[in-house]
């Protein structure tokens, strides 16, 4: 049988056609796999939109879980010979703070040692050096050894004290200066050989300052500890007091809780779009009627209705936030704010609960790990989906596979029935032939 390279050439029929519109046909069973794939897709990715809002709610909620949240103070100094920062700890208060004298590092300098820096001294000998109560270190020096080689030595030996050369206009001095600031790191020099002959230009001194005229002395310009929470940075000696204001951080705690209320309504305006239906356009919320998602609503719903009994403040609408008929949270800012102003701690228990345990922050985490950690709710209803997916990605391919196998026959057969049409065809070319050569001779 003769091979036909593209159908419908040997017959004059419009085979390729005629199979394009049944190829099509058979591909009409593809599209309600295709339309259930983007179904469960779409449910996949509304799924992830409710993850992302529910982890910002998590973390708003922890924010609220965390004692330090309500402890926080804000500080402000007078002046600019002093700056402070603070922690939790600090005590609200005002503190009359002065400095008589700065803290600063002892320097050493050798008698002149020539005017070359990189020639050797042609000295020899050790030189022991030791800071504060640390152990002496010895450089050993070569005759060999330039200016040079021998501060290189003293840096690499890690002795505490820094070596450096100084060119005073005729000679170069080799000087030495402590790491650390204060008498407790004064330099001492074993210098037996008599190498290099060190005197002192600048002396080891202890910050001296007063706060509420107590007066304290400090290793270094940054003191900490003499007052409870407070980090003092001396950069100057002052001329009389600066005062130091030290407040709770009541803004700092506003907007934590608002914070929290804030990414509840998100959540909320996410579950409101996933579950709505609009009965105009008869279009529904990807997520309406879903099981996962009515058990995370009512879930959340209980985590909010939380109360505290042992505590000043025993449920939400005691700091003014109340749960609207749309499901939104509202804050009453003058009842929060009194809140916050007058008993600071006993909103801190309300969220963080007692010494790390219990508050509602603790119980909404709880909620939250039942929805969002390993085996939860939202895990639970993904696996499921990506299991259907798998499914219908394989129910897609042996649907394709039969597809391809049908058309591949439809191909064969159009392709026999070509070449018969065709052959059929050149026989009736022949015949007609024949038969006109015969009627010519019989009218001859």
């Amino acid at each position: 049988m003769a091979t036909i390279s593209s159908l419908g050439i040997g017959s004059g029929l419009d085979l390729s056609g005629l199979l394009d519109d049944l190829e099509d046909a058979e591909k009409q069973k593809l599209t309600p796999i295709v339309a259930q794939q983007q179904s469960y897709k779409t449910k996949l990715s509304a799924f992830g939109s409710l993850e992302s809002s529910l982890t910002a709610l998590r973390d708003a909620a922890n924010k609220l879980s965390d004692p330090e949240t309500f402890a926080a103070v804000t500080s402000s100094m007078t002046g600019d010979a002093v700056t402070a920062t603070t922690t939790g700890d600090a005590v609200a208060g005002r503190y009359q703070v002065s400095v008589s004298s700065l803290a600063q590092a002892q320097s050493l300098a050798s008698a002149g040692l020539g005017a070359e820096k990189t020639e050797a001294l042609g000295k020899t000998g050790t030189l022991g050096i030791s800071v504060g109560e640390g152990a002496r270190i010895d450089i050993v020096i070569g005759s060999d050894d330039s200016l040079e080689d021998i501060r290189d030595s003293i840096n690499k030996a890690d002795t505490g004290a820094t070596a450096s050369i100084v060119f005073n206009g005729s000679e170069y001095q080799l000087t030495l200066t402590s790491e650390e600031t204060g008498t407790q790191s004064a330099i001492e020099v074993s210098d037996g050989d008599g190498l290099f002959g060190f005197n002192e230009t600048v002396s080891a001194q202890d910050a001296k300052l007063e706060v509420n005229g107590i007066s304290i002395t400090s290793q270094s310009n940054t003191v900490e500890g003499a007052l409870e929470g407070v980090t003092f940075n001396l950069t100057s000696i002052t001329e009389g007091a600066e005062t130091l204001s030290v407040s709770k951080d009541t803004a700092s705690m506003t907007k934590a809780v608002k914070a929290f209320v804030t990414a509840y309504n998100s959540f909320q305006s996410t579950s409101d779009s996933l579950t709505s239906y609009d009965s105009e356009s008869e279009s529904a919320g990807v997520l309406l009627g879903n099981s996962t998602m009515r058990s995370i609503e009512s879930r959340l719903r209980g985590a909010l209705g939380y109360s505290d009994g042992d505590g000043a403040l025993s449920m939400l609408s005691d700091l003014g936030i109340e749960r609207q008929l749309d499901g939104t949270l509202k804050v009453d800012d003058d009842k929060l704010n009194a809140a916050i102003s007058t008993d600071s701690d006993a909103v801190s228990q309300f969220f963080a609960g007692v010494d790390g345990k219990g508050g509602m922050s603790a119980s909404i985490d709880d909620t939250m790990g039942g929805i969002l950690d390993d085996g939860g709710l939202l895990q639970i209803a993904t696996d499921g989906i990506d299991s259907t997916l798998e499914r219908l990605s394989d129910r897609y391919a042996r649907t394709q596979e039969s597809i391809d196998a049908t058309v591949a026959r439809y191909r064969t057969q159009f392709a026999s029935l070509d070449s018969l049409v065709s052959q059929m065809n050149s026989t009736s070319d022949y015949l007609t032939q024949q038969f006109d050569a015969l009627s010519a001779q019989t009218k001859q």
